[in-house]
């Protein structure tokens, strides 16, 4: 959880962040099979990441916001942002580190992006690449071009939750995220925050850029991934998040995400 309000972890998952000064291409490649439970703690580099889910479901969490990447998604986290790497599951991930003078993407935020099928495997077959390999006019050299020409184009998705900084505010997402099928309504928080029903309207929408309703019900969606990722049924993960029906859920679930809990993770396959 972002802002010191992160549970205690356990030291035998957390991942061994590189110690690179530098990158000995425009391009290298990570690749890591991810125990439940991996964890990094807050850390920058001075180069771009896009972290990529083969399988599993990653989560980026920044003072911005969380960002969460079900498979066959990556999150784009720009060069020089703190940020930690959460896996609740077991995944497999590709990291791309892209040095800044070779990307075109955003310098500011991170961006949760659909990999394509080509960008897929041209992702794959780099990662199988030497780390030095042979730069000009090179096959391998040409390969890396096309693969960032097509990371700056990749579409982007809405798997983000914007946090507020708003100190109240944010201790009531907190609460949100941490019990995400809690029947508390808009009238209750206004009521614990001793503001009225519109006050408190207006700034979760200035503070998030979501109505309380859509931020609410965007944080019960991600979490389901993680249940869902775990093999838990839909009636169960709808029921935990705070749904009264399993088609309910689903719709919800396929507007965000564009496919049904079992075409998304049939995916993955």
């Amino acid at each position: 959880m972002p802002n010191g309000q992160r549970p205690l972890r356990n030291t035998d998952t957390q991942r061994l962040i590189p110690q690179l000064t530098d990158l000995p291409r425009p391009l290298y490649a990570r690749a890591e099979s991810l125990n439940a439970g991996s964890w990094t703690p807050t850390h920058r580099h001075d180069w771009v990441q896009f972290s990529y889910a083969i399988s599993g479901v990653l989560g980026v969490h920044t003072e911005q916001g969380s960002f969460f990447a079900p498979p066959q998604w990556g999150v784009w986290i720009p060069a020089g942002l703190d940020h930690e790497v959460v896996t609740s599951t077991r995944a497999e991930m590709r990291s791309l580190y892209v040095r800044s003078p070779d990307s075109s993407g955003p310098v500011d935020r991170c961006r949760v992006l659909e990999v394509t099928p080509l960008a897929r495997e041209l992702i794959k077959t780099f990662c199988l690449m030497p780390t030095d390999y042979p730069q000009h006019d090179s096959q391998e050299s040409r390969l890396v071009q096309v693969l960032l020409d097509q990371l700056s184009s990749l579409p982007e998705v809405g798997f983000s939750l914007p946090l507020p900084r708003h100190a109240r505010l944010l201790a009531l997402c907190n609460q949100l995220i941490e019990e995400p099928g809690q029947a508390t309504t808009l009238k209750d928080w206004a009521h614990r925050l001793s503001m009225s029903e519109k006050t408190l309207m207006r700034l979760f929408q200035r503070e998030t850029g979501l109505s309380f309703r859509g931020w609410r019900q965007r944080a019960r969606l991600l979490a389901s991934l993680t249940a869902l990722e775990e093999g838990g049924s839909v009636t169960s993960t709808a029921l935990d998040c705070g749904y009264d029906s399993t088609s309910a859920f689903i719709a919800a679930f396929k507007g965000l995400f564009g496919f049904t809990p079992g075409e998304l993770f049939r995916r993955e396959s």
